[in-house]
């Protein structure tokens, strides 16, 4: 049993209207694609872009735009990511939509080759900003969406973790996991590691967010002509190499069609909660859903029941 494959244009993708989105990695790619499209003045959105480029990108419609901010972030840095968060709410008085798009690609081959200390002469140490970026600093942006939408009201939006009083009105997370997240990806394994880690930050926070009125999804893109693609020929254009993919039977994604799948995914509010879009080709499916249902097919009938017997025991402090 399969779930359906549907395509998304600009006119089907029913975008939320007259709201305020906050974006992370929004400088470039899916993100600056996604950050386009939903500021388009039809839809009457304010726009906020974080990214650790220190300039916004040079698009009039945008930085130009009494509804767009941008806003330099690391978001491996604590005080700059808290900081950036707190001034986008402050802003524009409250945030309604995230999402949790900022990433790289994987930093070389760090497991197979042996890189030796020139000092030391013993093995460098291994090179895990992708992890680092990937996994570890959406643990924090994921933190910071939920404080936000849980405790901003419209009118008094909080300056701080812990100043808020539980008065937000929700939202939606959307994260940017991908086909490595559900496919690993040889050669590049930790950011197949880091991407399986989104999904699992999507399954295990998701029935808590609803509770709070915050809808958790993700969007997982096959291959996507932005710059974190690796492999283009020097010389080549972008465009230029997801040709030559396409004519090799690679299912290539424009970043427009990402973007309009994460518009989707807002759209719906709590009822997307917990979807996980794959998106290969330009063709979405909605995927968490499908292994929700077919669990007794992959896990087993007797594991199933073994899961499902205890599942509802008080095994972790931290739920609400």
């Amino acid at each position: 049993m399969s779930s359906e494959t549907f395509s998304l244009t600009p006119s089907t993708a029913n975008p939320p209207q007259n709201s305020t989105i906050l974006i992370t990695g929004g400088a470039s790619g899916i993100g600056l694609a996604t950050a386009a499209y939903l500021h388009t003045p039809e839809y009457n959105n304010n726009i906020v872009v974080l990214d650790r480029a220190p300039n916004p990108p040079p698009i009039p419609d945008l930085t130009n735009s009494p509804r767009f901010l941008y806003l330099q972030c690391d978001i491996t840095n604590w005080t700059s990511h808290l900081t950036a968060f707190s001034r986008a709410a402050n802003h524009f008085h409250h945030l309604d939509h995230i999402f949790l798009n900022a990433g790289i690609a994987e930093q070389g081959e760090q497991l197979f080759t042996d890189h030796i200390d020139p000092t030391t002469k013993t093995l460098s140490e291994p090179n895990r900003s992708t992890l680092d970026i990937d996994l570890r600093a959406l643990g924090d942006s994921l933190k910071l969406a939920i404080h936000h939408l849980r405790n901003d009201s419209h009118t008094h939006p909080s300056s701080s973790p812990g100043s808020g009083e539980g008065a937000g009105q929700g939202g939606t997370i959307v994260l940017t996991a991908s086909l490595a997240g559900y496919l690993a990806s040889a050669g590049a394994p930790l950011y197949s590691a880091a991407k399986h880690g989104v999904l699992g930050y999507l399954r295990a926070l998701k029935s808590d967010c609803k509770k709070l009125g915050i809808a958790l999804s993700a969007v997982a893109p096959g291959i996507t002509l932005t710059s974190i693609v690796l492999g283009v020929k020097p010389g080549q254009t972008l465009q230029e190499w997801g040709e030559e993919m396409k004519a090799r039977g690679v299912p290539v994604n424009e970043a427009e069609v990402v973007a309009w799948t994460v518009a989707y995914a807002m759209g719906l509010g709590l009822k997307g909660s917990g979807a996980g879009f794959l998106i290969q080709g330009g063709r979405v499916q909605e995927v968490e859903g499908l292994l929700a249902r077919t669990r007794g097919q992959w896990m087993g009938e007797e594991m199933l029941r073994l899961f499902r017997g205890g599942r509802d025991a008080p095994l972790f402090p931290n739920k609400l």
